[in-house]
């Protein structure tokens, strides 16, 4: 696992979108998988801005959405349906026919779930996955104690996801589904390259627990140790408790620039 400290979330996402950029040159069509939430936003704004000034084609490129609430209506501005949509599909100029994702509303959600995993098989697999972290290691909705090995499935959320979630939801708690389809940790991993994103102190233990500490079903997100292309991009905060700090920070400033991120 490679992991990068940037000095804020902005130089995060500009290293991040410029990642992304440097995909499509190679792979004009390559399927973007994306995740919900404030921390990747940065990589939203910082890959509109290269589609604006024409550094960057995407005209060709596919979203992938990470996991969705259960029971939502339609077009809710709660879904991550309608939240993706919003923050990458329109601002990079997309066809929403470029986008797929889970469907939370299915009469057979379980059958839904099964179709996904064939969809994203089917369109080639995720070429790079943008993934956050929650304050409990999580990553998706993949909530601890999720099997390493899951598929695409229903989660129950924890009250400490749903709390941090109701900033979405006008700050009502209440109004956070109990239920998501989540892209199994399985799932996850089979993407060819994972960016990981984490700022503020918030997500300093989680993100020291996910790096150094023994991949483990109650941290989620330590799977990505398994990857044999994983990458974590973390602001100064966010890195604040990683031990091997120093070293990250001589590997990467002595990292061939070939290897990209």
């Amino acid at each position: 696992m490679e992991v990068v400290i940037v000095r804020d979330a902005e130089a995060g996402g500009e290293l991040v979108a410029e990642a992304v950029a440097d995909l499509l040159r190679r792979k004009p069509d390559a399927l973007l998988g994306v995740a919900t939430g404030s921390t990747p936003l940065p990589v939203y704004a910082a890959l509109a801005a290269r589609v604006r000034s024409g550094s960057v084609d995407v005209s060709r490129l596919r979203i992938a959405q990470l996991d969705e609430y259960v029971g939502l209506p339609t077009g809710h501005p709660g879904s991550y349906r309608s939240t993706v949509l919003r923050q990458v599909v329109e601002p990079l100029g997309l066809d929403p026919e470029a986008f797929m994702g889970p469907d939370g509303g299915a009469e057979d959600v379980r059958a839904a779930c099964e179709a996904y995993d064939r969809a994203l098989a089917e369109a080639g697999g995720v070429d790079l996955q943008i993934l956050g972290i929650g304050t409990d290691g999580h990553i998706g909705f993949n909530e601890p104690c999720s099997s390493l090995a899951s598929r695409t499935r229903v989660k129950t959320l924890t009250e400490q996801t749903r709390a941090d979630n109701a900033r979405f939801f006008g700050g009502d708690v209440e109004q956070v589904p109990h239920h998501v389809v989540t892209q199994g940790v399985g799932t996850i991993l089979e993407a060819r390259h994972l960016v990981l994103l984490a700022t503020g102190e918030r997500k300093a233990e989680a993100v020291a627990r996910a790096v150094e500490g023994p991949v483990a079903a109650s941290v989620p997100a330590s799977a990505l140790q398994l990857h044999p292309h994983a990458t974590v991009v973390a602001d100064e905060a966010a890195a604040s408790r990683l031990e091997l700090a120093a070293y990250f920070r001589r590997a990467y400033a002595h990292k061939p620039a070939w290897q990209g991120l």
